[in-house]
């Protein structure tokens, strides 16, 4: 990926999401260093208007370009999480208990590393987790690749 300074890039995007009365859920860098795309999603009870995720682009748009953060070209998308939400810090995972989820782990798990299952919450620093076919697990926090909700139609 480019080079940037991810720090400043995150205080920009949480400020600005704080004052918009917004979660900041996550945020990511894609794609090429001369032209990537820099994702950010956001949330707030209720769901994200259009309306707030215009506001959070033009917002982070103007003050990086103000702050010269990123030299190169860049594409700022700005949306939801959607409904199979992904989940990136450990309050999500209190948040989300009694959900349906998808993991998928750094090393494999007795030969495995993709999960689904209900999610059960943290205890300590692992996740608690009822796994299809496989009962209940408790996998290290730090152990995590990936994790979404898994909706159910």
């Amino acid at each position: 990926m480019t080079e940037f300074d991810r720090e400043a890039i995150g205080r920009v995007i949480e400020r600005v999401a704080a004052r918009e009365g917004l979660e900041l859920v996550h945020w990511e860098t894609v794609g090429p260093r001369n032209n990537f795309v820099l994702r950010i999603y956001i949330d707030k009870p209720g769901g994200v208007s259009l309306g707030d995720c215009e506001a959070v682009s033009n917002q982070v748009g103007i003050l990086l370009d103000v702050e010269d953060l990123i030299a190169n070209r860049y594409v700022l998308e700005v949306s939801s999480p959607g409904i199979e939400r992904g989940l990136y810090k450990r309050a999500d995972y209190e948040r989300f208990a009694g959900s349906r989820i998808k993991l998928r782990t750094i090393e494999p798990i007795d030969g495995q590393r993709n999960f689904r299952g209900k999610l059960l919450g943290l205890v300590g620093d692992n996740i608690s987790f009822d796994a299809d076919g496989r009962g209940q697990l408790e996998i290290p926090y730090e152990q995590i690749a990936k994790a979404n909700i898994e909706y159910q139609f």
